[in-house]
């Protein structure tokens, strides 16, 4: 059976997108068949970052309908034969997406990908509701501010209680933290929340933390995900996010401030 994770938060804009498509990707790399499904219906964006938004021709709300088959509407990647695409509908109302349609489509996926990976949209509406509903795993993404903290706190409880594992008694979700858009820099100043910040409030699994980095933006633009830009900081990140996430033992980076060499040289801390 497939393991299927969820990329979640509570807040819209903190990099669940970005991280779904690293992580699928990242996953699809280790040599994992691997799928990634867009659950923001009406908006969409899944797609732009994996480079295939051309290549629609099918959706979920498609499948769910009947429209479609499920092989039809799957999208092969072009950087990674194991990894496929399940794009959202930019034309239906959120409540296109049912319970019934996302569990035969999950089933369906479970008999020939290892790892089915998420993207919910923000929020606790349907899409998000039904992103999560079937999860083994959480990756909880959050950024280093207050209101997302908070807003990542309250999906810690709906996690606990609205899953079908809640429901069915179950080993709870597996959940995990991704700090994201994180500046050591800004922690020293004041500006930003510290990852002791985080942690004291969250009590979550550290699985990584990603730089502030141009290269999310840049790799985003051109349709490729940021985790195949091996020379990036947040491509590192991400690396690094999967190699965890698989067992490995990869100490964290990017937590400290950098001292650089101009500021030891002229007697700065």
């Amino acid at each position: 059976m497939a393991r299927i994770i969820v990329v979640t938060s509570g807040k819209g804009g903190v990099g669940k997108t970005t991280t779904s498509a690293a992580i699928s990707m990242g996953l699809a790399k280790k040599g994992h068949k691997t799928v990634v499904i867009d659950f923001d219906v009406g908006l969409r964006n899944l797609d732009l970052i994996m480079g295939c938004e051309r290549r629609v021709v099918y959706d979920i709300i498609n499948v769910i309908n009947g429209e479609a088959t499920l092989n039809q509407a799957l999208i092969k990647d072009k950087n990674c034969n194991l990894l496929s695409i399940l794009p959202a509908s930019q034309t239906r109302n959120k409540d296109a997406l049912t319970l019934e349609g996302v569990e035969k489509i999950l089933e369906e996926l479970s008999k020939d990908f290892k790892y089915i990976v998420c993207d919910s949209p923000a929020g606790i509406e349907t899409g998000a509701h039904l992103a999560m509903y079937f999860a083994d795993d959480a990756f909880i993404v959050t950024n280093p501010e207050v209101s997302s903290v908070r807003d990542s706190d309250r999906m810690l409880g709906i996690l606990s209680s609205q899953s079908r594992r809640a429901e069915r008694g179950e080993e709870p979700i597996k959940e995990y933290l991704l700090l994201s858009r994180y500046s050591a820099e800004r922690v020293k100043s004041g500006e930003m929340m510290s990852l002791d910040d985080v942690q004291d409030i969250l009590s979550l699994h550290l699985l990584g933390v990603i730089p502030e980095s141009k290269s999310v933006l840049t790799s985003s633009n051109a349709g490729t995900p940021v985790i195949l830009d091996e020379k990036s900081e947040a491509g590192q990140a991400y690396a690094d996010i999967v190699a965890r996430y698989l067992g490995e033992n990869k100490p964290h980076r990017f937590i400290d401030e950098k001292s650089g060499f101009f500021r030891k040289l002229f007697g700065g801390k």
